[in-house]
C-alpha cells in the first residue's frame, strides 16, 4: 500500500466519515463538492470507490432496494482500520508541509 493517498481518495475517505451512515455515491459527492467548490463527476467519484474498495481502504454494503429507488439498492460505504490509518498518515503529511506557512503566501 501507499504512503499517502492521492487528494481525491483523501477526499472521499474524509467525506465519508463525515456522512457516517449516510455514506452512498452520490452523498459523498455532494459532500465533496459543497465543502470544497469542487465538481466531480459521477464516473471520477465511483472510479475512486472502487480503486479505495480495491486497496482495502473503504468496505461497502448494499441497502435493501427501495421504491423510490425505482427498485434499486444503494451501496453505503465506511472506512476500514487501514482507510483511517492512510487519511490519518496523509493529512499528517500535509499538516507537516504547512507547518510554518500561516498564514500561506498570496499569490500577488
Amino acid at each position: 500500500m501507499a504512503d499517502s493517498l492521492g487528494e481525491l481518495e483523501t477526499l472521499i475517505i474524509l467525506a465519508v466519515l463525515r456522512l457516517g451512515d449516510d455514506a452512498y455515491g452520490v452523498s459523498i459527492r455532494d459532500e465533496i463538492e459543497e465543502r470544497t467548490g469542487r465538481r466531480l463527476t459521477r464516473g471520477a467519484i465511483y472510479t475512486a470507490l472502487r480503486r479505495l474498495r480495491a486497496k482495502g481502504l473503504l468496505e461497502s454494503e448494499m441497502s435493501d432496494p427501495t421504491p423510490v429507488r425505482g427498485g434499486r439498492a444503494k451501496r453505503f460505504f465506511r472506512p476500514t482500520p487501514a482507510g483511517l490509518a492512510a487519511v490519518r498518515r496523509t493529512t499528517d503529511q500535509l499538516d507537516r508541509m504547512r507547518e510554518g506557512l500561516d498564514p500561506l503566501p498570496s499569490d500577488g
